[in-house]
């Protein structure tokens, strides 16, 4: 399927996770070759080249500045993917991924939609989802998110959603993963509706824990002939993923 309007996908990455971000847009161009994606990755010293699919933005050096650097310009309602460089794409069933977020976007009561079911929208329904499901064209069941879990794995949004989880984040960050407990207190309107499908749809993996490189990710940069700094040659030894198929 293809797009009409291209998608601006907002990366959360540094100047030092270049290589991490390089495989993520690789995985991509591999596994869904025609996606409609147009990568924004900040940096702060370590520009590049813009093509057709990544444009790099200079940006500041704190998590938040970024983040809301890199939606300046974006208009609230606005449709981003939203992909963190600390996961990345292992499989991708394509064309239903496709039908999928193109129904979404033409859904004016979605504000943000998420294909990948695992960990708490799996296992902790009752806590982080809302009971009634919603069904589209094709008979593809919704469920509503009523938290901020899962908000860390790649999916579409209105900017407005992101806008306002980082705004209200503390002006100072200390480490990406800190963000999953600093989420948590800041309130998801209800008015800012988020979905996550019933059947998962994607496998994603992780790329680094406390800083370091997984096993899987490491694996699978050094089958892609992707370039490692000294920083990221010695995996942890961990398989990380999200998702089954």
């Amino acid at each position: 399927m293809s797009f009409p309007n291209k998608i601006k996908a907002i990366v959360l990455t540094c100047d030092r996770y270049r290589a991490i971000t390089r495989h993520l847009i690789y995985q991509y161009d591999r596994l869904w070759p025609d996606h409609p994606f147009i990568f924004h990755v900040p940096y702060q010293e370590l520009g590049g080249t813009d093509t057709k699919r990544i444009k790099y933005i200079p940006s500041p050096s704190d998590i938040k500045g970024t983040i809301l650097h890199l939606l300046t310009e974006i208009d609230d309602e606005e449709w981003i993917y939203w992909c963190v460089d600390d996961k990345y794409p292992i499989e991708l069933p394509t064309d239903r991924v496709a039908t999928l977020i193109s129904h979404a976007m033409r859904s004016p009561n979605v504000d943000g939609f998420l294909f990948c079911r695992c960990r708490a929208t799996l296992s902790n329904p009752w806590f982080t989802l809302h009971p009634h499901k919603t069904k589209n064209l094709f008979g593809d069941v919704y469920l509503e998110r009523k938290t901020w879990s899962q908000i860390w794995i790649h999916q579409i949004m209105r900017a407005k959603v992101l806008r306002h989880l980082f705004t209200h984040l503390p002006d100072h960050i200390p480490s990406a993963k800190a963000m999953d407990d600093l989420k948590d207190d800041v309130p998801k309107l209800p008015e800012h509706r988020l979905f996550v499908t019933e059947k998962n749809f994607a496998v994603f993996g992780e790329s680094t824990r406390k800083g370091d490189i997984t096993q899987n990710c490491y694996e699978s940069i050094v089958e892609a002939g992707i370039e490692l700094p000294e920083w990221f040659q010695r995996p942890n030894g961990e398989y990380v993923t999200l998702g089954k198929l």
